[in-house]
């Protein structure tokens, strides 16, 4: 099969043929119909990482948020067969542990992460391999197609489990979203789902418009206010602070703009990886946070068990993951886009859905 393989940081993925994968007595093999390219996926191939022990190996398969159908399954897999539509989430948990059995799979100790680590190849190829199928598939409605559920992958679930669930955003709430980029967008659209009152914070007009049509109700140019400015700002247009507010860029501007973004007892949410220039550290106003009671929470990822109330709110409320696929690529656009990523020239969400050459 057809697979996209980092060779050397920040260099052209290189694209080849290598064995297909088998299944293991408890896995299950899906043909990738459709696979998003996240800022994840950069993250990974420009080699961030290694002050957090995370860095992506040489040699890995990247590609986290794939859609397909089942077409091998082990001898102990009972929840799923050949021919099954389903999403792979990147969070795999054993399916045993203390976490996994609470519903937080997606932080199990012995877990792996889909496209980033060596046990676990990625889905930027024809065909990839989900240990622990009956734990970590999840079954995809038949009302959402590859693309879409591609571009749901990790934006949308991310987002919501963000908001939702690290959070707790309920209806009438404030929320403030900094970096209207994939996740950004998502989250703008999860928090309108969700009831919430959202200000959506970016330096490029278009990508505020794009977060307005999305249910953005009011927004903020960082760049015409300065970094200064922005959190004031929305305190301004949230009488007092947003409820909650979520960094979904990562910079250490961003997070401590959401940070004082929120009012006394607010919650701001880490969603956004950090860069070279942060390599993991942000300094925080600590003593204002104590003083105003205000939370800050880290959300990665999402549990296989939260898929259902995801697909029950995107089926029953205007959320389109669709709206926010910009594109669709073959494998050996990847590495164009991923360059495009580190110059924030990236709209919305683009999808893999042509893996043959």
């Amino acid at each position: 099969m057809q697979a996209a393989i980092l060779r050397n940081y920040g260099e052209p993925l290189t694209i080849r043929e290598v064995p297909a994968p088998e299944p293991g007595p408890d896995g299950a093999v899906v043909r990738v119909e459709a696979c998003g390219v996240c800022r994840s996926d950069w993250h990974a191939w420009m080699g961030h990482g290694e002050w957090a022990d995370d860095r992506v190996p040489r040699g890995q398969i990247l590609g986290h948020e794939p859609a397909g159908e089942v077409v091998a399954v082990g001898d102990a897999v009972d929840r799923f067969e050949l021919g099954d539509r389903v999403v792979v989430p990147f969070s795999l948990g054993d399916g045993t542990c203390p976490y996994c059995r609470r519903g937080a799979g997606n932080v199990c100790g012995d877990g792996r992460a889909l496209g980033f680590e060596p046990a676990a190849p990625g889905a930027f190829a024809e065909r990839v391999r989900v240990p622990g199928a009956d734990y970590n598939l999840v079954e995809r409605p038949p009302w959402l197609d590859a693309t879409d559920a591609a571009a749901l992958g990790c934006r949308y679930m991310t987002a919501y489990h963000a908001l939702a669930e690290r959070a707790g955003l309920a209806g009438g709430d404030a929320l403030a979203v900094h970096g209207c980029g994939g996740v950004g967008l998502s989250a703008v659209q999860i928090g309108d789902a969700l009831g919430a009152s959202v200000v959506a914070v970016d330096v490029d007009d278009d990508a505020l418009a794009a977060a307005a049509d999305l249910g953005a109700d009011r927004t903020v140019n960082a760049a015409a206010v300065g970094a200064e400015g922005v959190s004031a700002r929305v305190r301004e247009l949230t009488d007092g602070g947003a409820d909650v507010s979520v960094d979904a860029l990562g910079i250490a501007e961003t997070c401590r703009n959401s940070v004082r973004s929120v009012r006394p007892r607010g919650c701001h949410v880490q969603v956004g990886l950090t860069t070279e220039a942060e390599r993991g550290e942000v300094s925080l106003p600590t003593d204002w946070m104590t003083r105003w009671e205000v939370s800050f929470v880290g959300a990665r990822g999402m549990p296989p068990t939260s898929y259902d109330d995801l697909f029950a709110l995107v089926e029953a409320t205007d959320v389109d993951p669709g709206a926010l696929v910009s594109r669709e690529i073959s494998l050996s656009e990847v590495s164009e886009r991923l360059a495009a990523m580190g110059t924030y020239d990236v709209r919305g969400v683009e999808v893999v859905t042509e893996f043959t050459k």
